[in-house]
């Protein structure tokens, strides 16, 4: 076991915070079945605190686990098909799919063959990763991918470097070749220092080089009915496993939104998890904050759901300037520093604040929240 401090904790490199260890599972294409979702959910509730983070990269991260305990868990996990027996290849698994994919298409074919041959691609820094969305409507337009294969304006798949707005036509036999083949180019060309494709200056290869446009976007998984069951969204992206475990035998499609798609569910309500697609906590990240996080300097949940039906657009509040939960701006912004929170409009939480050192009271008067409105 490798503990660090940092982006992207796995299943053998956990990462310290408040409430003990992380430990993030990457289910193959997404997926888990109601088997995997049973075990893994004992195992959450044996071995750490009982909460389940579901992460922006469509994982799953389990809190609350000791030392002692993280070995017996991974061999649950690993059991159930969960974790990959080497950890180098485990490491690389850091591959988002479009959630709706279908047996056989070109999305779940891709990304099969992907998971096959990960034994080929080079060391990459901790925060790249894949990104497959070769469905016929381009669902992840919106998430962070270095290497993309997405389904183009013509109809065809393109693999599109990040930050590139146009990519090169692949055909689907040949998309992992061409996914292999930029991510040992990045190495070799000094992306490592960049470290996100994005940020990475060099000039794409001539083979690399494209004009084709990818497809307009569509809009995100949001709970209700879905062609494949019901979907669930948590808030603030977190749920306790014994709520989890309510969906088996169902199997879940995990997505980049804190959404679930239960696969063949009619939807019945279930505490601990959204039904209604305008749920006013869906529009808000927070992450753990204090106690849980060491880096965090105060609360963030209690004061997000409080203010929640009072804010319009998208709300985060973050517990250090590091805005773990959310990277992109929000409509409102506030970030913990030094016991208080900074407030900041369309920003980040690393942004500079716009008003800075408010307790809570001066958070719910600027905003005109009644006091019952935390009770």
């Amino acid at each position: 076991m490798s503990l660090i401090k940092g982006w992207c904790p796995d299943a053998w490199h956990p990462m310290t915070a408040g409430d003990g260890l992380l430990v993030r599972v990457r289910p193959p294409l997404g997926r888990i079945d109601g088997g995997q979702l049973a075990g893994l959910c004992d195992a959450a509730m044996a071995h750490g605190n009982g909460l389940i983070d579901l992460t922006s990269r469509a994982n799953l991260q389990l809190r609350g686990v000791s030392a002692q305990g993280w070995q017996s868990l991974i061999a649950r996990l690993f059991a159930l098909g969960l974790v990959h027996a080497d950890p180098v290849l485990e490491s690389r698994r850091a591959l988002l799919i479009a959630p709706d994919w279908q047996s056989g298409d070109d999305s779940a074919r891709i990304a099969g063959e992907l998971a096959e041959r990960l034994a080929e691609l080079p060391d990459l820094p901790a925060k790249t990763g894949f990104l497959i969305d070769a469905g016929m409507a381009r669902r992840l337009a919106g998430e962070a991918g270095d290497f993309r294969i997405e389904r183009s304006a013509t109809g065809g798949l393109i693999l599109r470097a990040d930050g590139r707005s146009t990519g090169i036509a692949v055909t689907r036999d040949k998309a992992v070749d061409a996914l292999i083949a930029l991510a040992h180019w990045f190495v070799a060309s000094g992306g490592a220092q960049a470290g996100r494709m994005a940020r990475h200056a060099a000039p794409l290869p001539d083979w690399a080089q494209g004009d084709i446009a990818p497809a307009s976007a569509t809009a995100p998984v949001r709970p209700g009915r879905h062609p494949l069951g019901f979907v669930y969204g948590a808030p603030f992206g977190q749920v306790a496993a014994a709520t989890l475990a309510r969906l088996a035998p169902h199997a879940l499609r995990l997505t980049p939104w804190r959404t679930l798609i239960v696969q063949g569910s009619a939807g019945d309500a279930i505490d601990g998890l959204l039904r209604d697609a305008s749920d006013p906590l869906l529009r808000v990240d927070a992450c753990p904050g204090q106690p849980r996080c060491p880096q965090a300097t105060v609360e963030t949940r209690a004061l997000a759901r409080s203010l929640a039906p009072h804010v319009s657009g998208r709300l985060h509040v973050s517990g250090c300037a590091k805005g773990c939960a959310r990277a992109a701006p929000a409509d409102l912004c506030l970030t913990g520093r030094e016991g208080r929170y900074d407030l900041a409009r369309n920003a980040s939480a690393a942004a500079p604040p716009q008003q800075a050192g408010l307790d809570r009271s001066a958070i719910l008067d600027l905003l005109g929240v009644p006091d019952a409105a935390c009770l």
